[in-house]
């Protein structure tokens, strides 16, 4: 996936709450999932001629009368969801099974849809408990991911247990009610992403983990990557999560069909249990409740720690998320570390050489099964082309001199990819995979001193707005453009209006108008999601919804010292300090950890095994204290107060500190300045 997002809050009282606010990214839109009513300045408008012009011309371009999609969607199929919605204990929606219901299999797209979006999201919401093969079990659209249960000698290995736990533990009774009642025995973690883990409590209970009876196996550096990964840069990526997923948009023809992935996400409690085994390398064998596992580590894929599993007694390969119903992103738009396609593709032919001779079905943790020797080996290997050639024709052109967006205009999969409909860009687009490539190789700067040092863009907008004649000018000739349906060209005129002069409605409006018709016409669905929410807030504005206060304690406690530090460091106001010198030696007594922290130049450094003689104040504590000041279930005042932190020295200093640090707001501007 996809780190998903949501903006969280710990924090002490008074003086000293600065020093224990953290945001960080942990579940998509959870709090913003609660409103996702339109606001009503300007409804969404109808499509346009060219519209449906753009969209008529894929249905004639891919084989849409090919139907072997839906026929394997349905294979296995055992039993519906539900209809009931998951609730909290608040009665608070956690997942609405019937969100989508709106889409419904076998009817033709709207002209407001891209008719392959529209086709995938038919696809995903087939939904329910399904066997992929004898003692393989998943249920499929009760979260944005798949959980997969496997039947053991004695009990049951579960497969990615979902976002939250009250969506893990309803998969799990909908499997209960069909399947023998048998103890969880294992869960795998195929990777670091919160989908494929954060249910966890929902299936399992961490005394039976401690006790032994429960082992949970992941790929080497899980734990570091699933809490870390959207910690530094969590509120820019929580707020960009907010467009990509759609939870601002409502669910209907014009609004949200589901992220090309998934449906959306849920919006429950998140838990993370820390693995008890580790897999190091490919190659590595466990016989897990008396079946053979065989992973393929795979990191640096499609998440940081990846693997892919085959159980050999059911010639059954688990792809993770590295082989699904649709071209991933190598780069995620809500904002994240650029993945390599290469070694990707490498991966995926590592699997082939491993399993290919005899795997008889291939399951991912998002989609539908492939079964059959031939089409696993086909499903395969032609991603493995795709994310190769992403690479290699990027690369190719980037050294005939053209540059990152030249070479995104240029670039097209060979028409054997391009036309199957697993390889579509439902989630990834090619454009945006290519771009991030020649990024990850080159970096921002295409070579040509003249984009070296560009103005900021409200600086730009304005000499552009007046060089153009004023913005009725230009908004008047943008006008004739949008009427040609050149919604591109007119996205990129008409935002120089809006971010030159931020309260000029009508361009807002036309920039609406055309962000529409591009959102209409996209076959990604964070595309679609992206422009439609762009719209919303131009005619709308930002819309300051609540956010939840807590982050998830597993996630609190899951984090090392040093990536809170870092966090710390990263929150200074360094404009303001640079000419201040405090220094802090903390002592964790239950862990045997001491550091130092000194902010100077404008930085707050931390140095682990080191007490500075000179330090303004020594502090004594617990991470267990810790823990609990930053779920907010004492005050730094309480706890010194009951003993549980001790100051020596002056206290003043630790005061001013945490003065310096900055606060975020989730809710700033994107489509204005």
């Amino acid at each position: 996936m996809k780190a998903i997002a949501q903006t969280s809050s710990l924090k002490a009282d008074g003086a000293s709450a600065g020093i224990w606010k953290l945001s960080t990214s942990v579940l998509l839109a959870a709090a913003i999932a609660v409103s996702t009513h339109a606001w009503a300045a300007e409804s969404p408008k109808p499509a346009t001629e060219a519209t449906k012009a753009a969209n008529d011309a894929l249905l004639k371009e891919l084989p849409f009368n090919d139907k072997t999609s839906f026929e394997l969607a349905h294979k296995g199929f055992i039993a519906p969801l539900p209809s009931e919605p998951v609730k909290g204990p608040n009665g608070n929606m956690i997942w609405d099974p019937n969100k989508y219901g709106f889409i419904k299999e076998g009817e033709t797209a709207p002209a407001t849809t891209n008719p392959s979006l529209w086709r995938q999201s038919q696809l995903i919401n087939i939904s329910g408990l399904f066997e992929v093969t004898d003692g393989i079990y998943q249920v499929r659209n009760y979260d944005l991911s798949n959980v997969t249960i496997i039947e053991g000698k004695s009990g049951l290995t579960i497969i990615d247990p979902l976002i939250s736990t009250e969506t893990a533990k309803a998969a799990l009774d909908l499997y209960f009610k069909h399947r023998p009642k048998k103890p969880v025995v294992a869960v795998i973690y195929t990777h670091s992403h919160i989908d494929h883990y954060g249910g966890v409590r929902g299936v399992v209970d961490e005394k039976d983990v401690k006790a032994g009876k429960v082992k949970i196996y992941a790929p080497n550096g899980f734990l570091e990557h699933a809490v870390a990964e959207n910690v530094m840069a969590g509120t820019a990526m929580s707020r960009r999560a907010s467009y990509m997923y759609g939870n601002l948009l409502p669910p209907n023809e014009t609004g949200q069909l589901g992220a090309g992935l998934g449906t959306t996400t849920s919006t429950g409690t998140v838990t993370l249990i820390p693995p008890t085994d580790l897999i190091e390398k490919t190659g590595e064998t466990h016989v897990i409740d008396g079946l053979t596992y065989e992973f393929l580590y795979a990191p640096g894929s499609e998440a940081p720690a990846e693997m892919l599993i085959y159980i050999k007694e059911k010639k059954a390969l688990n792809a993770a998320e590295d082989s699904t119903h649709t071209l991933h992103n190598t780069y995620s738009l809500r904002g994240a570390k650029i993945r390599e396609p290469l070694p990707w593709s490498k991966y995926l032919n590592e699997s082939l050489k491993m399993w290919g001779n005899e795997v008889q079905v291939m399951y991912a943790q998002h989609h539908w099964p492939v079964w059959g020797n031939k089409e696993v080996k086909d499903q395969l290997s032609s991603q493995r082309d795709m994310y190769r050639y992403i690479n290699d024709e990027t690369l190719r052109l980037a050294n005939k001199g053209y540059t990152m967006t030249e070479i995104a205009e240029q670039v097209k999969l060979p028409k054997s990819i391009a036309d199957r409909f697993s390889n579509r860009g439902y989630y990834g687009s090619l454009n945006h995979n290519v771009k991030a490539t020649y990024v990850l190789h080159l970096g921002w700067y295409i070579g040509n001193p003249a984009t070296l040092w560009e103005l900021p863009p409200d600086e730009q907008a304005k000499r552009y707005v007046d060089m153009m004649g004023g913005a009725d000018a230009v908004l008047k000739k943008a006008k004739e453009y949008y009427d040609k349906g050149d919604y591109r060209w007119v996205a990129e005129v008409v935002n120089h209006v809006v971010f030159a002069d931020p309260n000029n409605q009508a361009a807002k409006n036309l920039q609406a108008d055309t962000l529409e018709q591009l959102g209409y016409q996209a076959e990604s669905g964070p595309w679609r999601n992206f422009y439609l929410t762009g719209a919303q807030e131009l005619r709308n504005g930002v819309q300051k919804l609540p956010t939840p206060d807590t982050a998830s304690p597993d996630t609190v406690k899951a984090m090392d010292l040093d990536l809170f530090f870092d966090f710390l460091a990263m929150r200074l106001k360094g404009p303001e300090v640079g000419d201040k010198h405090i220094t802090l030696n903390l002592d964790f007594t239950d862990l045997k950890q001491k550091y130092t922290l000194e902010m100077v130049n404008g930085v707050l450094n931390h140095t682990e095994g080191v007490q500075a003689k000179d330090a303004d104040a020594t502090i004594t504590l617990t991470r267990d204290t810790l823990n609990n000041i930053m779920l907010k279930q004492t005050t730094l005042k309480d706890a010194v107060s009951k003993g549980d932190v001790k100051i020596n020295g002056n206290e003043g200093k630790l005061d001013e500190l945490m003065s310096y640090m900055d606060n975020f707001d989730l809710w700033f501007n994107i489509v204005t300045p």
